[in-house]
């Protein structure tokens, strides 16, 4: 939305905060819990902050920090990707983190790894990756 222009009487412009949604956190509220968001694919690893009502505080990829191919995927790329998106939070204060795991990536351990080492407590850690129960019909049997 951008930053709001308030034009005065005077003919003066004086510029307000950029406006919010309802629901947002902003920078400098304090917060006690917050859930971690880890989706660890064969590709990248990618990592999101958000508080216990599910609004996003900060997110951050494998890929937005420079690293490219297979290098995306490696469990390095996705211990730096948890200490960017812990520098991103460290605004709000958060002492207690619930991590909740997708995927099946190399990242997986290391970014919460990573996470526990940036002095936070791990309260819960769920892997949340989908499992099918039955899987697709079989093919059919081949007659020769």
């Amino acid at each position: 939305m951008g930053k709001k222009r308030v034009i005065t009487k005077d003919g003066g412009e004086s510029k307000t905060g950029e406006s919010r949604k309802a629901g947002e956190v902003k920078a400098g509220q304090r917060l006690a819990r917050a859930v971690a968001h880890i989706q660890a694919t064969y590709n990248n690893t990618m990592i999101t902050i958000s508080d216990d009502k599910g609004n996003g505080l900060a997110w951050s990829s494998a890929g937005s920090l420079g690293f490219s191919g297979a290098k995306k995927a490696t469990p390095y790329a996705a211990a730096r990707v948890a200490e960017m998106v812990m520098e991103k939070v460290r605004k709000f204060g958060i002492q207690q983190m619930a991590v909740r795991v997708s995927g099946v990536g190399a990242g997986r351990d290391s970014a919460i790894r990573s996470l526990a080492n940036q002095g936070l407590e791990i309260v819960s850690i769920r892997d949340i990756t989908p499992i099918p129960h039955n899987g697709p019909r079989a093919k059919k049997v081949r007659r020769v």
